[in-house]
C-alpha cells in the first residue's frame, strides 16, 4: 500500500473531496494533471455519478487513471483502447469481488448500514488501480 492510498482517504475525510476527486487527485500528478484540474474533472462523478447512486466515484476515478496511464494520447490512435477496456473490466471485477458491487447505492447499503463505507471503497479502488498500473512506491 502506498502513501497515495492514504492520501486519497485523507482528502475525503479531512478536506471534503468526493470519492472520485479523492482518488483522481491522489494520483493526478503522475499523469501531468495538477490537483485543481483533477478536482474539477472528478466533481461530477461523486455519489455514484452526479449523486445518482450509480457507479461508485472511487471506481470511476480508477477508470480515468487507467485511461491516463494506458492511452497513447494520440488522436485517432485506437491501438491502446482494447487493452484499456480490458483493464477497466478487470478493475471493475476485482472491485466487485472485494466490495460486493460497483454501484454506489448498493455499497452505501440500506438504512445507513453501508456494505462498503466510502473510505474502504477509496482504498479498494486505489489499491486495484495501483496493481493494474504497476505502481509500487
Amino acid at each position: 500500500m502506498t502513501d497515495r492510498i492514504e492520501k486519497a482517504v485523507e482528502l475525503r475525510n479531512t478536506k471534503g473531496y468526493n470519492c472520485a476527486q479523492a482518488v483522481l487527485c491522489a494520483y493526478a500528478d503522475l499523469y501531468g494533471l495538477d490537483e485543481k484540474t483533477a478536482y474539477k474533472i472528478a466533481e461530477g462523478f461523486g455519489s455514484g455519478m452526479g449523486g445518482m447512486g450509480d457507479t461508485c466515484g472511487a471506481v470511476t476515478a480508477a477508470f480515468m487513471l487507467l485511461g491516463l496511464k494506458n492511452s497513447s494520447g494520440i488522436v485517432g490512435d485506437k491501438s491502446t483502447r482494447p487493452d484499456t477496456y480490458k483493464k477497466i473490466r478487470q478493475t471493475a471485477q476485482a472491485f466487485k469481488e472485494k466490495g460486493g458491487s460497483t454501484v454506489c447505492r448498493e455499497l452505501k447499503g440500506e438504512g445507513g448500514h453501508p456494505v462498503c463505507p466510502c473510505p474502504d471503497c477509496i482504498r479498494t479502488a486505489a489499491e486495484i488501480f495501483e496493481r493494474m498500473a504497476g505502481i509500487s512506491e
